[in-house]
């Protein structure tokens, strides 16, 4: 069986689609990925004529993958379409929202090679565990419970990162690449879906539902990696990577002699000591980041359920920051129950933390997680999940009072936080709400420099230098070159006006693949 996955270019490798082609090869099927926009999507759709294709799918993109899964089926009517991820395991009737044959909930690589193996033999396959099925001709839908969760992640194999390197040269190229050591975490955030996946998708205890994979396990990845692909640099992406004392001793111990390359990770306040930070400089972290998410305690702790102290956020930052580690945070505004003045205090935080690279989010109430029901319960009122932003950090889907003011507030929050001087000011800047673009602006180009500052750090730790490395010189080139892609944007609808054959995407595109900062914040 031959199973396509389309997806649109994100900001970092998909490890989900390379744990499921793992699995689907293993099985003794084939898998591919198709990446779009790609002016020859359709054709390279029929040439290699799928029986299986799947998209995932998250909040806010529900509705263009669904156009895009309808397109499918007009070109290939006989095709099995799927939808995986975030938004079909929390809202299972996108299932016909989306016209798809089949939704995957949770977990798929069992599910998904059983269900190739029963289509393969010619069997029925509509009792597959953790899928919703729809029959074509009736339109009855079937809904099958779970299967349990996958215990041993190191019998899951290594992701099969080909499926994606060979398909997007600009993941393939890039140095930094993107691992992670384990899944589910114990904590119990009301804004994150792991509480809705553990509770409500799968009703686990946290010590089935948190999995780590083994040191060794990940160290052999990281060094396959290296082995055949360009790597100078790795990205965990752990919600909580010191979640274990015992794991991050051995990870510290091995890593530095093995592998020996410069890394990132994100770090739990409230499980957070000195020594971990130690022990992650010696091994060769440059770079961490910790959830402050609100300062207000009664927002984060009784409204995010974050069960963090003030005291635990500002010793982990200082700790960082002591020893010499560059510090991220990770912010998070809009949050019900909250006020203008709790939000001010968490940009405060910020600056008293002295956080070099201030990440903030608007929180979005998606669907399933407590804090949807907690917004509702206050009398707030909520986007339908049709009309929810496709940039989670661009506005927010709930109507407060002073909704305007954190939408600014968001795109000032990293210019303040290393411009303190700016803060007396911030209650008025906010307040001027045609501003708003300005402000964009102004956020999305300091967001680009922060990132070239990263550039210049993770340059430092692999040992280059020179002017091309300097912060000001990378941030230029990026500029420059995010400048090029957009009026090849603007160029690529004029030729479509116009019904010429010009593939300016693809040159957009090609200026992207030799560029690994294009994982950034900026669009």
């Amino acid at each position: 069986m031959k199973v396509l996955f389309i997806n649109e270019y994100l900001p970092q490798e998909m490890l989900g689609m390379m744990w499921l082609s793992r699995a689907i090869k293993d099985g003794g099927h084939d898998a591919k990925a198709l990446f779009i926009p790609d002016k020859q999507w359709i054709e390279k759709l029929k040439e290699y004529a799928p029986d299986v294709v799947c998209f995932s799918v998250t909040t806010g993109m529900h509705l263009y993958f669904a156009d895009v899964n309808r397109k499918v089926k007009e070109i290939l009517p006989d095709v099995h379409t799927m939808a995986g991820g975030p938004h079909p395991t929390f809202s299972p009737e996108y299932l016909e929202q989306g016209d798809f044959d089949s939704v995957c909930r949770g977990e798929g690589e069992g599910a998904i090679v059983e269900l190739l193996d029963k289509m393969q033999a010619g069997e029925d396959f509509r009792e597959t565990l953790n899928f919703w099925f729809k029959d074509r001709e009736t339109g009855e839908v079937t809904r099958n419970c779970q299967r349990p969760l996958v215990q041993n992640l190191d019998d899951l194999g290594h992701p099969d990162r080909s499926i994606i390197y060979d398909a997007g040269a600009i993941y393939r190229n890039s140095d930094r690449k993107v691992f992670v050591t384990q899944r589910g975490c114990p904590m119990n955030c009301s804004f994150c879906f792991h509480h809705a996946w553990k509770k409500k998708v799968y009703d686990a205890k946290n010590k089935e539902y948190t999995r780590k994979r083994s040191v060794d396990h990940v160290i052999a990845e990281i060094k396959q990696v290296q082995a055949e692909y360009p790597l100078k640099f790795v990205h965990f992406l752990d919600d909580i990577f010191n979640l274990r004392n015992d794991w991050l001793e051995e990870f510290c111990e091995k890593y530095p002699k093995e592998v020996g390359l410069p890394f990132d990770v994100i770090l739990m306040a409230n499980m957070t000591t000195e020594k971990h930070i130690e022990m992650l400089k010696k091994a060769g972290c440059v770079y961490a980041r910790i959830a402050i998410e609100a300062a207000s305690d009664y927002v984060r702790n009784a409204v995010f359920r974050k069960n963090t102290t003030r005291e635990q956020l500002t010793n982990s930052a200082r700790w960082v920051k002591e020893h010499g580690i560059r510090l991220g945070t990770l912010n998070m505004l809009g949050g019900p129950g909250g006020t203008m003045e709790d939000e001010l205090d968490t940009l405060r935080l910020n600056i008293e933390c002295g956080a070099d690279h201030p990440l903030v989010s608007i929180m979005q109430p998606y669907p399933e997680f407590d804090i949807a029901d907690m917004t509702k319960d206050m009398g707030y009122a909520v986007a339908g999940y049709d009309d929810f932003p496709e940039k989670f950090n661009r506005s927010s889907s709930i109507e407060f009072e002073h909704k305007r003011e954190i939408e600014n507030l968001h795109k000032l929050f990293p210019i303040v936080t290393r411009f303190k001087w700016m803060m007396p000011a911030v209650p008025r800047l906010i307040k001027i709400h045609w501003m708003a673009k300005p402000y964009l602006v102004m956020y999305m180009l300091f967001s680009e420099y922060m990132v070239a500052e990263q550039a210049k750090l993770y340059a430092k730790a692999q040992g280059l230098s020179g002017p091309r490395y300097w912060a000001p010189v990378d941030f230029t080139i990026r500029l420059g070159t995010k400048g090029v892609l957009r009026v090849y944007a603007r160029l690529e609808k004029m030729f479509e006006r116009f019904g010429k054959k010009q593939t300016a995407s693809q040159a957009a595109l090609k200026l992207q693949m030799g560029d690994e900062r294009v994982m950034a914040h900026m669009d």
